[in-house]
């Protein structure tokens, strides 16, 4: 029985966050004039999904993990929109200047997406609130392994790395590509793969644990695969894997080619 929670447990999260981001990336592609209805539908979402959360904060049943985590995601998918439809990004909307190096490039940089990094760590510190001291705590965990993880990503392709996918990034926010860099390597890449192997591995020890209630195992396992494809996303940017590829359905290619 352990297994298939596991099993179960990871091929959901799989499924999820391959068809999730799909559904965005789609989304982001159609006509602009669709992106406020866009918005809406996902604002609804958002909000049925903190429910989700209040409701499920104390449900600690392999049911209530599966819920929370499930929330959680819908949360972070609307941040996603209206950051992708270009609707809160940061207060600055041009390319970075050739000249810029250093510091002053991080912070042109950081004033590209300001606004939406704040509205994520809001959201962090919020959820965390709602389900302090809660039974079931695993939305909470779940939001906080996707922010470390988009904040471990973001650093890195800023700092550079060999690969990153261009054509994920829609025609408004092509600019941000002129603060990426790509290099073999930066110091941060090999802390971010141990930091997140680290974390995956006590994830899995949990949901091994002979003595872990269903609720523990099934909510670990959540968080292990959430975490192991957060790595795999970072083996993307150093591998000439075709990352694009799981998500050809919804970025069709040649969409939004650099001109």
């Amino acid at each position: 029985m352990t297994f298939a929670a596991i099993a179960s447990a990871i091929l959901y999260t799989v499924f999820l966050w391959w068809f999730s981001t799909g559904a965005i990336l789609w989304l982001d592609r159609l006509p602009r004039r669709t992106f406020r209805w866009s918005l809406v539908v996902s604002s609804i979402l958002a909000l049925a999904a903190i429910y989700g959360l209040v409701v499920s904060r104390t449900d600690a049943t392999p049911a209530g993990a599966m819920c929370a985590f499930t929330c959680a995601l819908g949360v972070w998918g609307w941040h996603e929109v209206s950051f992708l439809m270009g609707m809160i990004t940061g207060p600055r909307t041009t390319r970075c200047p050739p000249e810029a190096r250093g510091w002053r490039r991080f912070g042109l940089a950081s004033a590209t997406l300001i606004y939406h990094e704040a509205a994520l760590g809001l959201t962090a510190l919020a959820i965390g609130l709602l389900t302090w001291n809660a039974a079931n705590p695993v939305g909470a965990w779940t939001f906080a392994v996707l922010l470390a993880a988009r904040l471990s990503a973001k650093l890195n392709i800023f700092l550079g790395v060999p690969n990153f996918t261009e054509e994920f990034f829609p025609d408004h926010l092509r600019y941000l590509t002129s603060y990426l860099r790509k290099s073999p390597t930066n110091a941060l890449f090999p802390l971010s793969i141990s930091a997140g192997a680290a974390l995956a591995g006590a994830q899995a020890w949990l949901a091994l644990d002979p003595g872990a209630t269903p609720f523990a195992v099934t909510g670990a396992s959540l968080l292990f695969a959430l975490t192991a494809l957060a790595l795999l996303e970072h083996a993307f940017m150093v591998l000439p894997l075709p990352d694009a590829a799981l998500w050809r359905w919804a970025v069709p290619k040649n969409t939004n080619a650099s001109p």
